[in-house]
């Protein structure tokens, strides 16, 4: 059994509205080193697989159909393996 995390994030270039409140609410509390903060997300998807390639495979097909809009996201895996 494999555990995967899929980092989904806004390509460089695309506005990312949750990150620039974030970075303007820190301001507001006086965290004025902070230059640029941007928003992703992660989904943690157990799978019944034992071959790594073959899990990559399936999880970059998950995220070009449904996990990630190819247009305005990029994406990251990370696979590593779960003891039972």
């Amino acid at each position: 059994m494999l555990k995967a995390k899929v980092e989904i994030r806004l390509k460089r270039g695309v506005v990312d509205p949750e990150g620039k409140n974030i970075a303007k609410a820190l301001h507001l509390l006086n965290f004025n080193e902070v230059k640029e903060t941007r928003v992703s997300k992660i989904v943690e998807i157990l799978l019944d697989i034992d071959d790594k390639d073959k899990a990559r495979q399936r999880l970059d097909e998950m995220c070009r159909k449904l996990l990630a809009n190819p247009v305005i996201n990029d994406y990251s895996i990370e696979i590593e393996d779960v003891n039972d």
